[in-house]
């Protein structure tokens, strides 16, 4: 039976023992993990020897580890990972369990690139609780906040590392939320980018080496945008709610490369390019080099970490998703480049939602000579591992297992009873006269729970070698009701043509998925992997689009297809409306504010150019704004030259854009006319930094001024006050006003503080302040500086001892004059009045740099 730990505070008793030793954590026994239809089915279907087959189950029973993994550039993740080393690794150990034996620290993930992941085998719910750990969480939320560390199951992250991503591909993560799937993808997109830029910017003159590994720099990789980025990925989640939790996971690497939609990956829209030039009568849509589908699924695999499977778990679960999930993966490969690859997955070990899966999508698009299944037994070979089926076995609703379609129909035929409820030919393997029958299943990728303490996981990586046109669905039985069977007939017929439209790039109806949505995470620091579970079962051979009747996104899509073709654009260019778009709310209630292009010589883009003398080689025409009148008023966004092309193109064709592009520039309350009213925000700033001419540059090398900067919000410069910022005070005190860029240049002398940083900072009459999110104020402080105590806000303090004195004052004056008046009579009694209430002056705290700016502070 399986163990769950707990700390002697939170229930149960550590009171006896040792007292001067270290703090102990007690287990109680885990719940009742037993299921006969589950384990009758598992012992059947997969094939094990006796003892693994025990190791198999006991895994299973036992609880799942606490894993996460290192993100971002592999500089600044190994920077990161070096502190879990050398500051948290050697207390951990020094902590006992209730059994007297020491606590194991996060060991690395054997198969892992680089071992930026680690995997724990204390439960997370000790370590959040547990007073020992308190110092090792902290570390964990701090850079869980600001994005350096994902946390992950070790076998989701499995799938991103079998598609082969590159930069200056284009890739589509069809089913993405919460996202930590995406985030691996969208770090390949970005590989080697920074040193690229370095490279570039040296090239041109505009900087100094800075690293010796820039020396190995590729240039030929990616290179068309002077070292900037120039691939893409979308990320996708039929669930409005969960798509804008991918925007929440996502923003965090803070990528100019990135695109969320929400749209049901059965029929996920054909995106739309700017036409060829050369032939501007036919129109381009968007082909995708590497496609992810993770597909909704039954969640078997999750057991461990998903205790409520144990005793939830039915047969009907996994079957009511096999339709759903061939059409995703038919989908995906319609919208692949010849000589791109589909990696499936699922968190399921029911071979209905995995070898049959690919067996069929496989059949449906053409066989194995359009399709072809990619050997990976050389990728990751410190991953155990086993091969696919090529025979299984399927337990129907009433738990009967069936091993072919042929043994379902003789059934039926002799016994002139029932079809079994939700089973069909596609769910079995294939008879030997099928062109599908020989398919290299085995080449698929099996992982159980026993074989290195995870999860459960299917993974398969399918190539394109061919373009095809993919086949209808098999006609499901007629049910006895012929009027239900007339309707389902009638939506399958609507379900060919949708698909037809969307793999030709038509708008389609909006034909919502019914059953499986991914759990939404109320911790998403605690359980952030957490995919799709099956939660209400479909039935028998029921179509997604049969639940609710379609909903047109736009009605004249004919008719704007037509007029594109007789009035062809020759190049996509940014679109500056006078006339805002008129809002019309979706027919699903969710609405997002439109993507709206500023013109190269907007006024205020000149401005910006102008103040911080922003190098021409910058690009000025990627800048966009999210509102109807396409004017700015908060904020300024910056995207690549692909998706600026992608949201100018697709404008008004029913593609629901739900995020895109990267945070450029805030508006800000400036002291005077002269300074530029729009802050450089610090998600951009990695992005713009090497083009801001030097005026607006202040360099910082010493590791106390960065403390006192990070400690102190809003420093008082006034007088002399400047020579306490050492190196970069006399610089400051010269800087005109407005937002200037802090480079932080360690010498390298100390481990903790070695990284290259550029911030902003915002200078006014008479204080400094790095305008940096509080998130990331407090995770450098900790970082760096293990400083774990408040940061100081002057300007509050300032404030509240004003008020103060201002009260205190008041009410001595009132008091002196209550001396000699008469106060009011209340019940016989003489009542003195209160002094009015003071107005609040309290500071507002704003998205970032925790108090707002007005100029005079």
């Amino acid at each position: 039976m399986g163990k769950k730990f707990r700390g002697g505070r939170k229930g149960g008793s550590n009171r006896g023992g040792r007292r001067n030793g270290p703090a102990t954590y007690q287990s109680y026994d885990a719940i009742v993990k037993e299921n006969k239809n589950l384990e009758k089915f598992y012992n059947s279907a997969i094939p094990l020897e006796k003892a693994e087959r025990t190791e198999f189950w006991e895994a299973l029973k036992r609880e799942l580890p606490n894993s996460f993994r290192f993100c971002g550039s592999k500089g600044h993740a190994l920077a990161v990972k070096r502190l879990l080393e050398t500051r948290y690794a050697p207390d951990i150990v020094k902590i006992e369990r209730y059994d007297g034996e020491p606590v194991q620290a996060p060991q690395p993930v054997p198969w892992y690139p680089d071992q930026l992941a680690y995997s724990m085998n204390t439960p997370k719910h000790v370590i959040r609780k547990f007073p020992p750990f308190a110092a090792f969480q902290k570390f964990l939320v701090s850079e869980t906040s600001v994005g350096n560390i994902s946390r992950q199951e070790v076998v989701s992250m499995i799938p991103p590392l079998l598609m082969d991503v590159e930069p200056g591909m284009t890739v589509l993560d069809m089913c993405a939320a919460p996202g930590s799937k995406a985030a691996q993808l969208l770090e390949m997109v970005h590989s080697g980018e920074e040193a690229r830029i370095r490279k570039f910017m040296q090239s041109f003159g505009d900087t100094k080496p800075q690293a010796v590994e820039d020396d190995n720099v590729d240039l030929s990789v990616d290179a068309g945008d002077d070292g900037r980025a120039t691939g893409l990925l979308i990320a996708n989640d039929a669930d409005y709610k969960r798509s804008h939790m991918l925007v929440h996971q996502l923003k965090r690497l803070a990528s100019p490369n990135l695109l969320v939609t929400n749209h049901d990956a059965t029929l996920y829209p054909a995106i739309k390019l700017p036409r060829d030039q050369d032939h501007p009568e036919k129109g381009q849509y968007l082909r995708f080099d590497r496609i992810l589908a993770d597909v909704p699924c039954s969640g078997d695999g999750t057991l461990r970490k998903n205790v409520n499977l144990w005793k939830d778990w039915q047969p009907g679960n996994a079957l009511g998703l096999h339709v759903t999930q061939v059409r995703i993966l038919v989908r995906a490969l319609q919208m692949l480049k010849v000589g791109g690859r589909v990696v499936y997955s699922t968190c399921s070990m029911n071979p209905v939602e995995n070898e049959a899966v690919v067996v069929s999508a496989i059949e449906r698009c053409g066989g194995p000579d359009k399709i072809g299944i990619i050997d990976c037994k050389d990728r990751l070979p410190l991953l155990k591992r086993s091969p696919g089926m090529h025979q299984w076995q399927i337990m129907d609703k009433s738990g009967r297992v069936w091993s072919s379609w042929e043994e379902v129909q003789q059934h039926v035929l002799t016994t002139e009873g029932p079809m079994p409820s939700k089973l069909s030919d596609t769910m079995f393997a294939r008879p030997d006269t099928s062109d599908c029958s020989a398919l290299p299943l085995d080449r698929c990728m099996r992982v159980y729970a026993h074989q290195q303490d995870t999860g459960g996981f299917f993974i398969t990586v399918l190539e394109k070698k061919e373009e095809f046109k993919a086949k209808p669905e098999t006609k499901a039985r007629a049910p006895n009701n012929t009027t239900n069977g007339a309707d389902k007939a009638e939506q399958e017929t609507k379900m060919e043509v949708e698909e037809e439209k969307a793999a030709i790039g038509e708008p389609t109806d909006v034909l919502p998925t019914v059953g499986p949505k991914r759990t939404l995470d109320d911790d998403a620091e605690t359980q952030p992997e957490v995919k799709r579970q099956k939660t209400a079962e479909l039935e028998s051979n029921e179509k997604p689009e049969a639940q609710s009747e379609a909903v047109t996104e736009t009605e004249q899509a004919p008719l704007e297809n037509k007029t594109e073709e007789a009035n062809p654009e020759t190049k996509a260019t940014p679109r500056n409306n006078a006339q805002p778009d008129r809002k019309v709310k979706p027919s699903d209630g969710n609405y997002e504010e439109p993507f709206k292009y500023l013109p190269s010589d907007h006024a205020v883009i000149k401005d910006i150019q102008s103040f911080y003398k922003v190098s021409s080689r910058f690009p000025a025409d990627r800048f966009m704004v999210r509102n109807a009148m396409g004017e700015p008023a908060k904020a300024i966004y910056y995207t690549s030259a692909l998706l600026r092309d992608i949201l100018v193109e697709n404008e008004g064709r029913g593609v629901k854009f739900v995020h895109g592009g990267v945070k450029m520039f805030m508006k800000q309350d400036a002291p005077s006319a002269e300074v530029c009213r729009w802050r450089i925000q610090s998600e951009g700033m990695p992005i713009i930094e090497g083009y801001v001419g030097p005026d607006r540059v202040v360099r910082l090398t010493n590791k106390e001024t960065f403390h006192t900067l990070l400690k102190e919000m809003f420093p008082k410069f006034i007088d002399e006050d400047w020579k306490k910022l050492n190196e970069i005070g006399e610089r400051a005190k010269e800087i005109g006003m407005g937002c200037c860029l802090l480079v932080v240049e360690p010498d390298g002398s100390d481990p903790d503080f070695s990284e290259r940083m550029v911030l902003p900072l915002w200078k006014s009459f008479h204080s400094l302040n790095l305008m940096l999110p509080k998130e990331d104020r407090s995770a450098m402080l900790l970082r760096v500086f293990n400083d774990t105590s408040p940061v100081i806000n002057r300007t509050l303090k300032d404030s509240a001892k004003k008020e103060a004195e201002a009260a205190n004052a008041d009410a001595e004056s009132k008091d002196e004059v209550m001396e000699d008046a008469p106060g009011e009579e209340v019940n016989g009694k003489e009542e003195v009045p209160a002094p009015p209430n003071d107005a609040d002056n309290d500071v507002d705290d704003t998205t970032e740099g925790g108090a707002k700016l007005d100029g005079t502070v």
